[in-house]
């Protein structure tokens, strides 16, 4: 192992002092000392530099889980540890799961990514009986909805995914608005741009797709997705989430603001105002784009799944090289055609690594209480790190773990041996 610099070496054992502890009844005992203290010490000082409350880690190497542990608190305000199986939103690594529940249609030959989006999911039946649509809805493709660039911009309008009271206002009903509110009302609305001419990151395109999968396989989101992507995959304690407080799943983690924002509660207007992320906006009404909960060993499970070289892959190789595919030109091309140096494909940002056809794949995920971050490397290396808080800059402050984690798994000069999946059940 490379020894770590002095002064970080320094502020490692400062923080091993402040932090809980990272071992529960639940989980199997954390290896002491630990076998990956680069990856501890870059979490570590993540997150005390943020005072974010707690946090967890799952790493995979060639399909083996490699190491799992919480750090820090469920509940700054309770003792109770993160461990590796705690609970935790997502966010929008809920969009590689929707993108791999679609390209399972795929393979079952129910739809093809170039079909039309609104000749599989009739636009009548979503539209106000009196709204005339923008003509370009035709054009759109499943394909643009999961790359994003079906022609929504949220800078350029708004995001109607975290606007559900003032939809539901628009359409005379109960706050917050469904996703099928939401269709309804922002469908009426004029496109930002042609579809397939550039990219845009569009939640509302995915909560969409969330429709689309319900309307080709005759279920729920949820049941399709849990049938067709967890289940093969091993995973059986994610679930979509719910905001209140008093409505958290069993093992799941409460969510903290660093300013602790409050402000209505969507469920319940005439009450008291709520922490933020405990109401202020709808998880309910996000489920395709951003409403999963996980546990770090349940994302870890996703990713050695869809290695191509598992026994069982969770799609195939064809299914697997369209999901990191770039988009069609002129979408992520410089002035003269060539590749941008990365792209986004079917629910993952993707980084060409060499000429040998080898990437990285990765995505982050962001909601008031809750940062997230989901690596694939090129070399068998994957993580999956969560977080109870996210910081007000969020954009820049919060990006520095990727980084972080890469320099800690430069710093390992031989990997752990063992598989710990079988340990987590």
């Amino acid at each position: 192992m490379n020894p770590l610099p002095r002064r970080r070496a320094l502020t490692h054992l400062a923080l091993a002092t402040l932090l809980p502890s990272l071992t529960h009844a639940a989980d199997p005992p954390a290896p002491s000392p630990s076998p990956l203290p680069s990856f501890d010490h870059e979490m570590q000082l993540f997150m005390t530099e943020r005072s974010i409350p707690g946090g967890a880690l799952a790493i995979v190497k060639d399909r083996r889980l490699l190491y799992a542990r919480g750090y820090g608190r469920a509940d700054r305000d309770h003792p109770a540890p993160v461990t590796a199986t705690s609970r935790f939103r997502i966010a929008s690594l809920s969009k590689p799961f929707t993108a791999a529940a679609i390209l399972k249609l795929v393979e079952e030959k129910k739809l093809a990514l170039d079909d039309p989006a609104f000749t599989r999911l009739p636009l009548k039946s979503l539209l106000p009986a009196d709204a005339t649509p923008d003509e370009r809805l035709a054009r759109i493709t499943i394909r643009q909805l999961l790359q994003h660039t079906a022609g929504w911009d949220r800078d350029k309008t708004y995001d109607p995914m975290f606007r559900t009271k003032q939809i539901a206002t628009d359409l005379g009903i109960a706050p917050p608005a469904g996703p099928r509110d939401i269709l309804r009302h922002h469908l009426a609305k004029p496109l930002d741009f042609d579809p397939g001419t550039r990219y845009a990151y569009s939640n509302f395109g995915y909560c969409l797709l969330g429709r689309l999968i319900e309307e080709i396989s005759g279920e729920t989101y949820e049941t399709f997705t849990r049938r067709a992507v967890l289940t093969p995959a091993g995973i059986r304690h994610m679930q979509l989430g719910k905001s209140p407080a008093t409505a958290r799943a069993d093992g799941e983690v409460r969510y903290h603001t660093p300013d602790n924002a409050i402000g209505e509660n969507l469920f319940a207007p005439d009450g008291p105002k709520v922490p933020w992320p405990d109401g202020g906006f709808a998880l309910e009404s996000m489920d395709a784009n951003g409403g999963w909960i996980a546990s770090v060993i349940d994302l870890a499970r996703f990713v050695a799944a869809l290695d191509p070289a598992a026994p069982r892959p969770l799609l195939t190789r064809a299914a697997f090289d369209t999901m990191h595919a770039p988009p069609p030109p002129p979408v992520s091309r410089h002035d003269d055609g060539t590749l941008k140096p990365a792209y986004y494909a079917c629910g993952w940002n993707v980084r060409p690594v060499g000429t040998a056809g080898n990437f990285n794949a990765w995505h982050t995920g962001s909601l008031p209480g809750t940062y997230t971050l989901l690596v694939r490397r090129w070399d068998g290396l994957s993580w999956a790190a969560l977080f109870n808080q996210r910081s007000l800059d969020h954009k820049t402050r919060d990006a520095a773990i990727d980084p972080a984690l890469h320099r800690a798994a430069a710093a390992v000069e031989k990997w752990p041996a063992e598989d710990l999946f079988p340990r987590f059940r």
